[in-house]
């Protein structure tokens, strides 16, 4: 249940001095018994470096949106609300916070999700999924690096080797079913639990083999330059995403704060859709996570899409996550249909005046539009777009990968430096940092030979057989599309 204090309203006395003056002020003036106000504390548990959550926490806070949308009426008149926001890098200490009703709001990925349910239910603390904060239909966000001099390039080369992941996140849930695919048992790796700050810096210091972990990290250690991704969720093919739950008794006895809570999710997304550059700047300056990786996920065309819905399929994928749980002896018997509660979020899009079963039903994300400048040519197929982010300057798009190739030759030969090229995996459908893929390079043509990128070397490999081509670095593939 949320917590109820009292504060005394008149010039903020405190103490046994304060009090006697005030008394003694009132028997003066001949006023009564000063008026009290009561105040609800909600606690709200954030991921702030889990950067498809940011607009289910930081963004709204940052922005004082939550605020805007507060009830002020009925119940609420004569009620202060103050926001406890209590931030935490995983989901599972946002669980234990929301079982001590210490936290009556949070946000998690889908493994953690279907944990904090099912505790719930087991404990007598029931919790209700209420809206979701962003997705990857296919799994994309998750995935397992390896030191960028390491000789893996594939799961099955860890065969026995020291790998770490946040035990409970949505990366353990990947690694599970990623093993149970494969038919692979329990101990295939030497696998431990490592938070994603104490996993970067054993991997960087090759004290382990290879690292699992969630949104953004899978990125942001490829990014800052010291390992390689060989694995990611998007090669199960089943979605992740993070989502909203709330305790239950919460729910019920304050329905307006959760409707306000949704829609000030709601007026966050837009607020990232409507600038995405500047959005990620802003998150990079408040979580410290770098703003060309912020963009390779909430830009357009990024790796995960801004929706809060809570689809069907979301439900299968709880219950496929259940299964690899079960399987294994880590969960408890749970009700998913009981958990989940969509009654805020589509009150909050009628509030809005919008169509909830018509978002509800797409997975469609805002995708890169606009002219190529190299190739003088509309952008028309954006899953084939790339960009560049000039340091210290725009973000410029382009059509196809030999054209966003070309304008880096380009700007080369102009000495300006580039924070982050951008292209998309052909085979997983993936965003991915130019520089740190494969590339098929090949083709009938040699004047205009094929560029085809990849997050995984094998992919690449496949296709350069394919197209009678050859396997190619970045800085090969540049080379190859000459001015394009």
């Amino acid at each position: 249940m949320s917590k109820l204090s009292i504060g005394v309203m008149k010039n903020g006395l405190r103490g046994f001095r304060g009090m006697a003056l005030l008394c003694v002020a009132l028997l003066m003036s001949g006023a009564g018994v000063a008026q009290a106000q009561k105040e609800l504390l909600v606690g709200i548990g954030t991921q702030n470096t889990t950067t498809n959550t940011v607009t289910g926490g930081i963004v709204i806070k940052e922005l004082g949106l939550l605020e805007k949308h507060l009830p002020k009426t009925g119940i609420y008149k004569d009620l202060r609300i103050k926001i406890d926001w209590q931030n935490f890098t995983s989901g599972p200490p946002i669980t234990n916070g929301m079982m001590a009703d210490k936290i009556h709001i949070g946000m998690m990925g889908d493994y953690p999700l279907l944990v904090n349910g099912a505790t719930g239910q087991n404990t007598r603390n029931e919790t209700q999924l209420v809206a979701i904060i962003a997705y990857n239909e296919f799994g994309g966000g998750n995935g397992l690096v390896v030191h960028k001099d390491s000789p893996f390039f594939e799961l099955a080369d860890l065969k026995g080797k020291n790998v770490s992941v946040p035990f409970g996140s949505a990366a353990h849930g990947m690694l599970l079913q990623a093993m149970q695919a494969r038919g692979w048992p329990e101990n295939f790796w030497n696998l431990s639990s490592q938070s994603p700050e104490v996993g970067m810096t054993n991997l960087q210091e090759r004290r382990i083999d290879g690292h699992a972990n969630f949104v953004p990290f899978m990125e942001l250690m490829p990014f800052r330059g010291f390992a390689r991704k060989i694995f990611d969720g998007a090669e199960t093919r089943i979605p992740t995403f993070h989502g909203v739950v709330v305790r239950k008794d919460f729910g019920q006895n304050h329905p307006d704060i959760v409707v306000a809570y949704i829609k000030a999710l709601m007026e966050a997304n837009d607020w990232v859709r409507r600038n995405p550059k500047l959005a990620a700047e802003k998150i990079a300056e408040w979580t410290k996570i770098d703003k060309e990786v912020v963009y390779a996920f909430l830009g357009p065309g990024g790796i995960h899409t801004l929706d809060p819905t809570i689809k069907p399929k979301w439900l299968d994928t709880i219950k496929t996550a259940h299964g690899a749980l079960a399987k294994m002896g880590r969960i408890k018997d749970f009700n998913e249909r009981a958990w989940v509660n969509d009654i805020w979020v589509r009150q909050a899009f009628r509030e809005r005046g919008l169509d909830y079963e018509k978002q509800r039903a797409v997975f469609t994300n805002y995708e890169v539009t606009g002219k190529d400048p190299v190739c003088n040519v509309a952008i028309t197929r954006p899953r084939e777009a790339g960009q560049i982010w000039i340091a210290d300057g725009d973000i410029v798009s382009f059509s196809s990968p030999a054209c966003t190739l070309a304008a880096v030759r380009r700007y080369r030969s102009e000495g300006k430096r580039m924070g982050a090229v951008y292209l998309t995996d052909q085979s997983l459908g993936i965003r991915l940092f130019a520089d740190k893929a494969f590339y098929a390079i090949g083709g009938k043509d040699q004047k205009r030979p094929v560029v085809v990128p990849f997050l995984l070397k094998k992919d690449a490999e496949g296709h350069a057989a394919k197209i009678g081509g050859r396997l190619g670095s970045f800085d090969d593939a540049v080379a190859a599309v000459g001015g394009a």
